[in-house]
């Protein structure tokens, strides 16, 4: 069996938007819902602010450990979901940790190992030590706040900047029979893939980004659709010049030299690490449902005006020590 594609074509896996309530004190309670949700860093802040206590005092609270381990950042968000059952799971993938997280819910979802699942990311990185280390890379952007300092697209100089925010998704079975009997379109995961090269460098890529071809080729393979049919890719590229080339190099190696329209948010809000997947998935359903969006004030490559309709989009996610995630989305029935 291809465990790339569907175990049942006749199944979907459709974002359940419409079925959480917009309330502070809302539940999905159920006794299978499972949760995963990505971070690169955790409790960053947090950690920092304990060991600082320590560094001075000599001594942390007791509450130092269960608010800084990472595992506490799924099950935080399964207690408030009102989860009572399967498996809260946290990880750190660097930059593609959200689409890790939707790896499981696909695989657990298909598995019949959990009826609805959580999936996400989330990152607060703005601290002065996170920023440091940024900057020692020698990444980060020259351009004031003013200035629209992250421009991915742009060319040099670099211009990385970081952000902080979290994106998380309800995915649920479903059946398209179902779905086209009652004439609605939903919001679809097609597909996700995974891609990783190993380098000598931990913060570098290769110059035509194998992984990022090696995963929008499983993601395109598990939906079932070629290069053809995605009309939008939301792009990873993070405003680094070298990020930036090699992911057009490995969409030129998928799709030609004709790419399909060009999307990224990062202009508007950073690179937010775990977290910039789940917030570039969060853009591209955006893109599908109203057919819209914002154009850069700067010279890019990204954001365009489209040539057709938007119906379905891949999007793109790859960090530090080689690893890279792609997942296609449309809005079908």
């Amino acid at each position: 069996m291809d465990h790339n594609q569907a175990t049942n074509p006749g199944e979907i896996l459709r974002f359940a938007l419409n079925d959480v309530p917009a309330t502070d004190n809302w539940q999905l309670a159920t006794d299978n819902l499972a949760v995963s949700i990505g971070s690169s860093r955790g409790a960053t802040g947090r950690l920092e602010e304990f060991h600082a206590e320590f560094l001075a005092e000599g001594r942390v609270p007791a509450a130092a450990s269960p608010l800084t381990t990472l595992g506490n950042v799924a099950s935080l968000v399964a207690f408030d979901a009102g989860q009572t059952g399967a498996a809260a799971l946290s990880h750190s993938s660097t930059c593609s940790s959200a689409f890790q997280a939707l790896g499981n819910a696909v695989a657990w979802l298909r598995a019949g190992m959990a009826d609805r699942f959580l999936a996400g990311g989330a990152e607060a990185p703005l601290t002065a030590f996170t920023l440091a280390q940024m900057r020692a890379i020698g990444i980060y952007s020259p351009f004031g706040a003013a200035d629209w300092p992250c421009r991915p697209g742009a060319g040099r100089p670099s211009t990385f900047v970081l952000g902080e925010g979290a994106a998380v998704f309800v995915l649920e079975r479903g059946s398209r029979a179902a779905l086209q009997a009652a004439g609605e379109t939903a919001l679809l995961l097609e597909g996700v893939g995974f891609g990783f090269e190993a380098l000598g460098s931990k913060t570098g890529l290769s110059a035509d980004g194998q992984h990022f071809q090696q995963a929008m080729r499983a993601a395109l393979q598990q939906a079932a659709v070629a290069p053809a049919e995605i009309d939008a890719v939301v792009l990873h590229s993070p405003g680094t010049p070298a990020g930036d080339a090699a992911e057009r190099a490995a969409l030129r190696a998928i799709f030609g030299e004709e790419l399909p329209l060009l999307l990224s948010n990062k202009w508007l809000l950073g690179h937010t690490l775990g977290a910039s997947a789940a917030l570039s998935l969060d853009f591209a359903l955006h893109v599908l449902e109203t057919q819209t969006w914002p154009t850069p004030p700067f010279a890019t490559d990204v954001n365009g005006p489209a040539l057709r309709l938007v119906r379905r989009v891949l999007v793109n996610a790859a960090g530090f020590g080689g690893n890279a995630a792609s997942v296609v989305v449309t809005l079908g029935m």
